[in-house]
């Protein structure tokens, strides 16, 4: 029944009693009286109508809905029918949600549920068994009171969920537990846990047997390019032996620079904190480089700009090898006729800018994400002829992560290419003494 008939059916309804008490009223001599009596038992017969649907509602679940008539039973019907959609979807949703927790329950990885102040408010069985939550004690309380750690504690803090976290979890038998936040709805947030122990047993024995073996080849590796240089330098060597000999020793020396590079990765691999706070004068570590590459006898032109006489905090070997990578592969990649360019800036949010540019051939845009693997070569051919170890960039990257830093590489083939080291603000610090270079600084 719609709204106008519903109207027109209850002012009918109304109309026709007083009329009949008015009626009833002018027999019995006062008409006002029938008319009351009328609206009284109108007004009554509705009353008792909402006091059934009131108590049918308060115990709709046991009682059968009132049997009404009229505009009551429209409203009663919508009512039954509201509350029958509302038990289906409520239906639904228990199941969609028993579905949810036994599928969550049967993944290998634990799954904390967190609200908008990192509280626990669900964990399946797996995160119990690898927090060593408990249900009934531990939901409702904030996760960084069950992890404590400065590391876990800044990670929810600063809220960067990109890259997972991670974490030693106990000593006896240490378990290493790696962190994933999602976060969802509004103010929600989904943690995963996973077990990463065996791969980084596994990891560990990788590292541990590259710097055994490194160890172990440096010795004989220097043994060899000792005879073959004491061998080199007799003036009565057979000719048709100098050749060879040289070659020997060349290749020599390339198998003690893979070596050395080899033992400076198992070293930043070992390094479980961020490099410390020795000051490094970057703008006199840009004069060495440039002197390097200008003591070679063939190189291309060198263009060194310093746009900020800021100084960074860190491991000056460490720094200074990794520009040095950068600088040194520029220069190999690059013809003579070309050019390269090193650029130290500030940015905008007191971090600073190291930018090694070329114009040599370039790189394809699918060996990008790779450069940075170990022994990993664009042209295999042509870095060996070079005299590349293939270890430079993964030497790059680890000094990076060692002081907090980030590698980003942009380049196109027969362009060139640009790799730039970017250090946050707390590697940055102001030259000491007051120097300044001014707003741009050039020298090549």
């Amino acid at each position: 029944m719609n709204h106008t008939r519903a109207l027109w059916y209850v002012a009918s309804r109304i109309a026709a009693t007083a009329l009949g008490g008015a009626i009833i009223g002018w027999l019995l001599g006062n008409v006002w009286i029938g008319v009351a009596g009328a609206v009284s038992l109108v007004l009554g017969w509705h009353l008792f109508n909402l006091y059934w649907l009131d108590h049918w509602l308060q115990d709709r679940s046991n009682i059968d809905p009132p049997d009404t008539s009229g505009l009551w039973d429209d409203v009663v019907s919508r009512v039954v029918r509201l509350h029958r959609r509302k038990r289906y979807h409520k239906q639904r949703l228990l199941e969609v949600f028993r579905e949810l927790r036994r599928s969550t329950a049967a993944m290998p990885d634990g799954v904390v549920v967190l609200n908008a102040n990192w509280e626990i408010v669900w964990f399946n069985r797996k995160a119990g068994q690898l927090l060593g939550l408990k249900r009934r004690i531990d939901q409702g309380i904030r996760m960084s009171n069950l992890l404590r750690g400065p590391s876990f504690a800044r990670y929810l803090a600063e809220e960067r969920f990109d890259e997972p976290l991670l974490l030693e979890h106990g000593s006896d038998p240490a378990v290493f537990l790696l962190f994933q936040v999602v976060p969802y709805g509004v103010g929600q947030r989904l943690m995963l846990v996973r077990d990463v122990s065996r791969q980084m047993a596994l990891e560990t024995m990788r590292k541990d047997f590259v710097a055994n073996a490194s160890h172990e080849l440096r010795s004989p590796l220097t043994v060899v390019t000792g005879y073959l240089e004491t061998l080199l330098q007799d003036d009565d060597l057979d000719p048709g032996l100098r050749a060879p000999l040289n070659e020997m020793h060349r290749q020599a020396q390339r198998m003690n620079g893979i070596v050395n590079d080899l033992l400076d990765l198992s070293r930043l691999d070992a390094a479980t904190q961020e490099a410390s706070g020795e000051d490094i004068d970057v703008p006199a570590l840009c004069a060495v480089l440039r002197k390097d590459v200008q003591a070679r006898a063939s190189h291309p032109e060198l263009k060194v700009e310093l746009r900020t006489d800021a100084h960074l905090l860190g491991d000056y070997a460490e720094v200074l090898s990794a520009f040095s990578n950068l600088v040194d592969n520029a220069v190999k990649y690059t013809p003579a006729s070309g050019s390269v360019r090193v650029v130290w800036e500030a940015d905008a949010d007191g971090g600073a800018r190291f930018t090694v540019e070329d114009t040599g051939r370039g790189i394809p845009p699918e060996h990008l994400p790779r450069l940075t693997e170990r022994f990993y070569r664009v042209d295999s051919g042509r870095a060996r002829d070079a005299g590349g170890t293939g270890l430079g960039l993964a030497i790059v990257k680890h000094v990076l992560q060692h002081h907090g830093a980030a590698l980003q590489v942009h380049s196109e083939p027969g362009k060139g290419s640009r790799f730039t080291c970017v250090f946050p603000p707390r590697r940055v610090r102001p030259a000491r003494g007051g120097d300044t270079i001014g707003a741009a600084s050039r020298f090549g």
